[in-house]
């Protein structure tokens, strides 16, 4: 309150509860850190080198990095998607960040950021441990706890799925191992029927191998435009003679129900094998398959296909490129040329 004194002056005189409700308004103490401060700024320096270190398209930390001309870091599948969808789009593939030109020329691999994005800590998701990146996929494949495993009689039937800690329990009780022979055949059945269809499939190739025309041609895919007004995306090889005739191979990109190829998420290739020869007097039965060429980057697992080739029908219809994944063919088409091997054998009746 305030009070006057002889002068006529005021001075302010503050009770003892004024006081204490102006002690209320005063900041709390401070609590007494407990964490490590050299543990908290290592954790601080681990964050900043992944945002310094991580791919600029994904942001994730790149296994295989590549870099363009001003030193912008770039995971290789995101690199891999950019240069395909500059090709299927007809433009210039540009870095994210500065938009200079990158191709598989001017852009290199950043070995000190692989190696050091390797020695990062991360955490596994299926058992929250932390470790290098280095070591996780060992650590999942072998070491997890958590890790999916099957039950060791999944051939006669069981169909028991589960972490890793758990399998020992399962397998001491599964009741399979003691079930009658009668009960388990139709488990036994269908393991046959997978077995023989992959020997089926070796069986083939040998026979075919017997055969006594039998030729093959490595062969290089080029790109070119369709003349449409809005142009579309193919590849085509070189004409090459096998069997006394002109052939040549024809691929495409599958759009699926989008109309734009740009659009696909899970990309994927068919081809065709054209007869460009007119003299044909006569049909030709043909089987034939693709591989990966002698200096190809080009995963598949090869199917044999077959046609029977004439004047009225010299194209066999497009077939699929049977590639592992989809990020395949993002490498496939982020080349300027896909290297192929074509195995074709005459059917002689």
């Amino acid at each position: 309150m305030a009070d006057t004194d002889g002068e006529g002056s005021q001075v302010l005189r503050v009770s003892c509860d004024d006081k204490e409700n102006m002690a209320s308004y005063e900041p709390c103490q401070k609590k007494v850190k407990l964490s490590d401060p050299s543990a908290d700024y290592c954790n601080r320096l681990e964050d900043r080198l992944s945002g310094i270190l991580c791919c600029a398209v994904c942001l994730d930390l790149p296994q295989t990095c590549y870099q363009c001309t001003n030193g912008h870091l770039m995971c290789a599948a995101c690199f891999n998607h950019l240069l395909a969808d500059s090709r299927i789009k007809d433009e210039t593939a540009t870095c994210p960040n500065c938009r200079c030109e990158i191709n598989k020329n001017n852009c290199i691999r950043n070995l000190a950021v692989e190696k050091a994005a390797s020695e990062l800590p991360t955490e596994c998701h299926l058992c929250s441990v932390r470790l290098p990146r280095h070591l996780l996929s060992n650590h999942q494949r072998h070491l997890c706890p958590e890790r999916p495993s099957t039950c060791r009689y999944t051939r006669i039937g069981c169909r028991w799925k589960g972490p890793f800690q758990a399998l020992g329990d399962h397998e001491a009780g599964c009741v399979l191992p003691s079930k009658s022979g009668l009960e388990i055949m139709d488990a036994l059945e269908a393991y046959d029927m997978r077995q023989m269809e992959e020997a089926k499939l070796y069986k083939t190739v040998f026979s075919l191998l017997s055969f006594e025309k039998i030729t093959f041609n490595d062969l290089q895919l080029k790109p070119y435009r369709t003349d449409d007004f809005v142009t579309q995306l193919y590849y085509e090889t070189c004409r090459f003679s096998a069997f006394g005739y002109q052939w040549a191979i024809r691929a495409t990109l599958n759009c699926g129900e989008s109309k734009n190829p740009a659009h696909v998420v899970r990309r994927s290739m068919s081809y065709q094998l054209s007869l460009k020869s007119t003299s044909l007097s006569t049909p030709i039965r043909l089987h034939y398959l693709v591989l990966k060429g002698p200096y190809g980057e080009m995963k598949l697992n090869p199917v044999i296909y077959e046609h029977e080739f004439s004047s009225t029908e010299p194209d066999s219809g497009y077939r699929e490129l049977p590639l592992i994944d989809s990020t395949e063919c993002n490498k496939l088409l982020a080349l300027k040329t896909i290297s192929l091997r074509a195995i074709l054998f005459q059917v002689v009746s």
